[in-house]
């Protein structure tokens, strides 16, 4: 996806639709597996939650189990898609950069009033490091799900310390990963993170709040727009360039029947500038008025040139390049409120 500006709607977009829905299923997926794992511990039936009105079901450990490894491959797939589609694009705007903890601390002090926000790239140094936290907690519940589901298998044994061992790490890792979640959500509680919310539903997020806190980001989607507006002209000056050359390149016979028609043009032209004037005599011309009539109605004629009106001697001379009929002309200065003299 290219990130761009989109100037008529004052946005910018931010995510495409494969990493919107990578977003959305890594996060369904994960609930579910949230929610399921805390159901097969049993919780459920213990705090009441199976009294809930549709949540009867959540008491049963083995419909939570099915639950919990339907959404496990769920979350292990997209999280392997994640990898490799970024990997091989060479997506790298979050991974974790050196002094993102002291600008991540900067950061949330100016969001209670104490001092000023850094300038920012796409993602703020807080979010790839949350970025970074919730991928390892990702990564070492999928490690330790994965032993958990092989140590089910038929004829596989294993000492009892490493499944215990396995299973704590797994369980306690659910809570890191619940608290990561949380924490991910608290952070919109704060006002100038909510315009972020509409970037997760539409890919797009608005213009000002890039420029104000995007600041480095907004700078190269800049830069990146007028490199691309020059390579649009470039473009188009070697294709006119590409043009002139085909023209110069024309067929002879091509160009013998464009002689031929410029020649019948320039004859054209002469003929005309050729023609005798014309010159008739109007009745009932006797102020300015009259002149602007006439001149009018004639000058209306196509074929009539150069209308003058002699109002002293009562003559209209004008240029008939045409050869209008004179029935035409005199119906014109008739229209017009005259009468042409035989």
């Amino acid at each position: 996806m290219q990130e761009r500006i989109i100037q008529d709607k004052k946005v910018v977009l931010r995510h495409s639709p494969i990493e919107l829905a990578e977003h959305w299923i890594l996060a369904i997926s994960g609930l579910l597996l949230i929610f399921s794992g805390f159901g097969e511990l049993p919780m459920y039936k213990r705090y009441m939650v199976t009294e809930i009105p549709g949540l009867g079901w959540a008491g049963d450990f083995f419909i939570n189990l099915k639950i919990h490894y339907l959404a496990g491959i769920v979350f292990v797939s997209i999280m392997l898609f994640h990898a490799l589609y970024h990997g091989w694009l060479g997506h790298q705007g979050l991974i974790p950069r050196r002094g993102d903890v002291k600008a991540s601390l900067i950061t949330i002090l100016s969001m209670f009033g104490f001092g000023d926000e850094p300038k920012s790239d796409k993602y703020l140094p807080e979010q790839r490091l949350a970025y970074a936290y919730l991928g390892g907690v990702g990564l070492i519940l999928v490690l330790t799900g994965v032993f958990k589901v092989i140590k089910n298998l038929p004829g596989v044994t294993l000492s009892p310390t490493l499944i215990n061992s396995m299973t704590l790490t797994h369980t306690f890792t659910t809570i890191f990963f619940l608290l990561g979640v949380l924490a991910h959500l608290a952070a919109l509680i704060f006002k100038v993170n909510r315009p972020l919310v509409k970037s997760i539903f539409t890919g797009e997020v608005n213009l000002g709040y890039v420029q104000d806190r995007h600041t480095i980001w907004y700078e190269e989607l800049m830069k990146n727009k007028v490199e691309a507006k020059g390579k649009v002209e470039d473009e188009a000056t070697e294709m006119n360039k590409e043009k002139v050359q085909i023209e110069s390149e024309v067929k002879p016979e091509e160009n013998d029947v464009a002689m031929v028609a410029a020649e019948i043009e320039e004859n054209q032209t002469a003929k005309e500038e050729r023609t005798m004037p014309s010159i008739i005599k109007v009745k009932g011309m006797s102020c300015q008025h009259c002149v602007i009539s006439v001149t009018k109605a004639l000058g209306q004629l196509e074929g009539i040139k150069n209308v003058q009106v002699d109002l002293a001697k009562g003559e209209v001379r004008f240029d008939n390049t045409k050869e209008v009929a004179s029935d035409k002309i005199e119906k014109a200065v008739a229209d017009a409120g005259y009468d042409v003299i035989q």
